[in-house]
This record gives C-alpha cells, structure tokens and sequence, in this order.
C-alpha cells in the first residue's frame, strides 16, 4: 500500500480531544481518522474527474 501524507490545521480544542479520546480508547489517531474516513458514503461514478 502507498501511503500519502495530509497535514490538517486544528485548533489546540480538536487536537487534544483527539490525543485523549485516543489515548482512551488505546488507538492511534491515524486508526481512528482511517475509520471515520471509511464510514463515509462512497462518491457517485460520475462525479470523479480524472485527473
């Protein structure tokens, strides 16, 4: 698999949720970012542009 990098600006608030909430539930951020990516609605055929 080939992995891309994406730097994202949070405000000090959503960081530190994110570090906790992660700690807590003993994952990684990147883990916790992958599923919520995952459990978005697939985008519709036609409306990707080949780039």
């Amino acid at each position: 698999m080939k992995t891309k990098r994406l730097n994202v600006r949070l405000t000090d608030r959503r960081y530190y949720k994110l570090v906790l909430l992660s700690a807590e539930l003993d994952r990684t951020i990147s883990s916790m970012i992958d599923e919520w990516i995952d459990s978005l609605p697939e985008p519709k055929k036609d409306s990707i542009k080949a780039g």
